[in-house]
């Protein structure tokens, strides 16, 4: 099974985007790129039981303008998916 999140627009500091294939428990963190970290805020957690889905993340006053990806991992923290890359600035 093929995990995917895919990151639709970032506006009004919010991030849109939809997954499939992502089981409950499954965490969502935004990552920034230049660093490879995630970031310790936000982290998303899927609760539907539902494997296809759309989230609406907003972000923290704290983070920085650059450029990050969303990754997706299951709940034994090993990685699902990753997002494309996308600018906040």
């Amino acid at each position: 099974m093929n995990s995917v999140i895919n990151f639709v627009e970032f506006d009004n500091r919010i991030i849109r985007a939809t997954y499939r294939n992502l089981m409950v428990r499954a965490k969502v963190v935004l990552v920034e790129k230049a660093s490879g970290e995630p970031l310790p805020e936000p982290v998303i957690t899927i609760t539907s039981p539902m494997p296809v889905g759309s989230l609406r993340i907003r972000l923290p006053e704290q983070v920085r303008p650059g450029t990050y990806f969303l990754k997706a991992l299951n709940a034994h923290g090993e990685d699902l998916a990753r997002s494309a890359d996308f600018a906040i600035a």
